[in-house]
């Protein structure tokens, strides 16, 4: 068998560097203190989970790939990363796995890795542990190819015993795995949207979809897995305040599947690292009917949203 491609080594790595930062996770919400700090205002929150996580992946993942550029979302200064948050570990089955042969050529210093590291943290202070995740993203040209999400409370209500937590994975072309794929029940619109930063103009965008019902949850990453397991049909969320970071890695594992996530004018995602962190123009995202929710978005929404 011919060594596993750079591609397939960063993946399988942050399987586990994902793996142990839901530990972390977990760890920090056991102890009952989560040292929460506000940065611009209640709604966008940050915990002692989301700077040891950070720090987590950060480190172990430069420490093995050293010219992949990084991007967390946590400002943090740049200390020593304790030992004990080092993660060298790989997914052994995912080495196994061939690359897409677009991607057997790619060098680390053309890989932009977008760290969320605990995505819905507003929820994960309120104890909405099934919001929470932990995503890791893996862009090339520009573009979202592979990436990975842990639910650290996955299963969570399913009694003291059960095994709490799971990672799903994907590569372009390669397809995704850790979850059954399934779609939202024909002919129902099902439409996933924020529960904290909701606005007008996000309700006025939902509303011209014509929903069957509205599911608001916390979390990109959470969103994306209702669309991929066939709890909703779209996301949609007209306002800006997501960023790279929040859609790198689900982004991947959709269109990993055959799905398509968009801004509100149905412009893509760029990754590369001097983009703007911001996707002011909004999320459109569905597994399939991509088409029909792009073209009930109402054209005053569009123009109160600049790209």
């Amino acid at each position: 068998m011919a060594s596993p491609t750079l591609l397939m080594r960063v993946v399988a790595s942050a399987y586990s560097v994902a793996e142990k930062a839901a530990t972390i996770v977990r760890n920090v919400m056991a102890t009952g203190d989560l040292g929460i700090v506000e940065k611009t205002g209640a709604n966008d929150l940050q915990t002692k989970a989301d700077r040891l996580v950070q720090k987590s992946i950060c480190a172990s993942l430069a420490r093995k790939f050293p010219k992949v550029t990084i991007i967390g979302e946590e400002e943090l200064p740049p200390d020593e990363v304790d030992e004990e948050l080092i993660e060298d570990g790989h997914c052994e089955e995912i080495l196994k796995k061939t690359c897409p042969a677009q991607y057997t050529g790619i060098k680390e210093e053309e890989l932009v890795i977008w760290v969320d590291p605990l995505d819905g943290t507003k929820e994960y202070t309120e104890g909405l542990l099934d919001h929470v995740t932990v995503l890791i993203g893996i862009a090339y040209g520009g573009k979202a190819i592979a990436g990975v999400i842990n639910q650290p409370y996955y299963n969570y209500e399913a009694g003291a015993n059960a095994a709490l937590g799971r990672t799903i994975w994907g590569v372009l072309g390669l397809g995704a795995f850790g979850f059954q794929l399934t779609e939202a029940p024909a002919g129902k619109h099902i439409i996933v949207t924020t529960r904290s930063h909701s606005s007008a103009l996000v309700n006025d965008c939902i509303s011209a979809m014509n929903p069957d019902s509205v599911i608001r949850v916390g979390g990109a990453g959470n969103k994306i897995i209702q669309l991929i397991e066939g709890k909703a049909s779209a996301y949609v969320y007209a306002s800006p305040g997501c960023k790279k970071w929040d859609t790198c890695a689900p982004e991947a594992i959709l269109h990993a599947v055959g799905g398509k996530i968009t801004d509100i004018h149905g412009n893509s995602f760029q990754y590369n690292k001097e983009v703007k962190h911001m996707n002011s123009a909004g999320v459109l995202a569905t597994l399939r009917n991509y088409d029909y929710y792009a073209s009930r978005i109402p054209s005053t929404v569009k123009q109160s949203l600049v790209p």
